[in-house]
């Protein structure tokens, strides 16, 4: 007797179809799992067996046997009870075997009930694209499913529902995609008292998708303003927004029946994090806290306290957009297309250069504390912007700063210009322009270059320095509404590369 189940597994972000065969046959009663199960797959034969006492089925006295392929890659997780079950009921008699258009997933509880698993969206993401019709899910993955077109979602809660719908007594109806409501309203920029030129800077930020260093005493805003740049960066596209559902729903943070990811993540590790939870990794290997930022703000708060190997780990991601994790058993290919945001202290005691405190570091200290940031790091980040204590004046200030929605429509058209700019090419921002497009997408009049001639000289910039300049010049004249770029706003480029200088 043979049953045959379609279903699913994740590799990385993406899904795969896994076929679960089942095999009943004579001798004394044993259940069988093979296809490199892990733990918790192996566990199934307990769950299966209790939800199909406790839904009223009889249970096969007989050997079992269930063979996940391919036999070859890894299986994880318990997303495969729902389809070892009907396996088995189709094995012994009890359903017809199920259409080859329909696919199962799902974690069973001992009373036949499902429960949600993770990674359910890249599931029917590769349901849709290998021609299954029909993808039936727990009920509280059955709103994350349903975000893919095309594709009918039967939310199930339980087993003794499911039978009923595979023997048409009782059609479970499709589940209809509900968008998830804006519950949470962002922070706005208005909130910030002064600091006019790290706003001027952030909105830099935002319209090139550059990363941003801020340097200045405790107390200046530093955090304040990295919180509130989610608020100016422009809403998710569906590309966006299907690729960061996917990354937190294979790491099993979403919540139950949400539908896609619409607002840009925004992820502050600690300082203590090791550099496995900022990558990601593990044995069921997992996205770290630099994909969970995909598309949006990874926030770094005392930077240089991060510890040496953590912020190396960073350099590659940043140069290529994606992490790559390899280990013996496996290697998994992360997305990584994050705006970096750093803050730090100018030294050690936080003070160095302010007008009101007194610094008690040594020019030594300061500078061994500068130099947990490696040159090659430092080079990775486009704008280096320095922050002031808030003086009594705008403290006081009764007026209110630019709302982040007239900052935003700024960033918007700035970010339509390099849309149209690059049509066609694959790259979506100032900051993603590789060498061989800069001379074409960066077009420089002479008095810039110029100028660009002496920086590069008297700043003894590296080739990377020199590209960020340029990059960011392009992104100051976008919003300027020049396609030339002319000397005003490389000057204005230079003046964000502070740490430069010190070096």
């Amino acid at each position: 007797m043979f049953g045959k189940i379609y279903s699913f597994g994740v590799m990385g972000i993406d899904g795969y179809v896994v076929t679960v065969e089942v095999h009943i046959s004579g001798g004394l009663p044993a259940f069988e799992i093979v296809g490199l199960p892990d733990n918790a797959v192996k566990e199934a034969r307990e769950r299966v067996r209790s939800a199909i006492k406790n839904s009223g089925i009889s249970y096969p006295a007989s050997r079992i046997t269930v063979n996940l392929a391919p036999a070859d890659v890894k299986k994880s997780g318990a997303v495969y009870d729902m389809p070892v079950l009907l396996g088995i009921l189709c094995a012994k008699g009890d359903l017809p075997r199920p259409d080859g258009g329909f696919a199962f997933a799902g974690q069973l509880s001992l009373d036949g009930y499902l429960r949600g698993v993770p990674g359910i969206l890249s599931m029917a993401i590769a349901a849709k694209e290998n021609g299954f019709t029909h993808f039936f899910v727990p009920a509280d993955n059955a709103n994350e499913a349903a975000a893919v077109d095309g594709l009918t979602v039967i939310p199930v809660d339980s087993v003794k529902s499911l039978i009923d719908h595979l023997k048409g007594e009782k059609a479970i109806p499709p589940h209809i995609y509900q968008p998830a409501e804006a519950t949470e309203e962002l922070l706005d920029f208005c909130d910030v008292k002064g600091q006019e030129e790290a706003k001027r800077a952030l909105e830099i930020a935002a319209a090139g998708a550059h990363n941003i260093m801020m340097i200045g005493p405790p107390g200046s805003g530093k955090s304040m303003l990295a919180k509130r740049l989610p608020s100016i960066l422009p809403s998710l596209t569906r590309a966006e927004s299907v690729q960061t559902t996917k990354i937190y729903s294979v790491s099993g943070l979403l919540e139950k029946n949400s539908g896609l990811v619409t607002k840009r993540p925004f992820r502050s590790p600690h300082h203590t994090v090791s550099a496995a939870a900022l990558t990601g990794g593990g044995n069921n290997p997992r996205p770290g806290e630099i994909s969970l930022a995909n598309n949006g703000v990874l926030f770094l708060d005392e930077f240089p306290q991060f510890h040496r190997d953590v912020l190396e780990s960073l350099r590659a991601p940043l140069e290529d957009g994606v992490v790559t994790i390899s280990r013996v058993n496996y290697s998994r290919t992360y997305p990584s297309n994050i705006m970096l945001v750093a803050a730090m202290n100018p030294c050690p005691c936080g003070y160095f250069g302010c007008e009101n405190h007194v610094c008690t570091c040594t020019e030594n200290k300061r500078l061994a504390y500068l130099s947990r940031i490696s040159g090659p790091m430092m080079d990775r980040i486009d704008l280096h912007v320095n922050l002031e204590d808030v003086n009594w004046e705008d403290l006081t200030a009764q007026s209110t700063g630019e709302k982040s929605r007239r900052i935003l429509k700024r960033v918007i058209a700035a970010r339509d210009i390099q849309q149209a700019r690059f049509a066609g090419t694959g790259i979506n921002t100032n900051s993603d322009i590789p060498p061989k497009y800069m001379d074409k997408f960066c077009p420089v009049s002479q008095k810039g270059r110029q100028v660009l001639k002496r920086v590069f000289e008297n700043m003894n910039l590296s080739a990377r320095s020199y590209d960020k300049v340029l990059k960011v010049s392009r992104t100051i004249a976008d919003l300027d509404g020049c396609e030339q770029i002319n000397e005003e706003h490389i000057l204005e480029a230079v003046q964000y590369r502070n740490l430069d200088r010190v070096r």
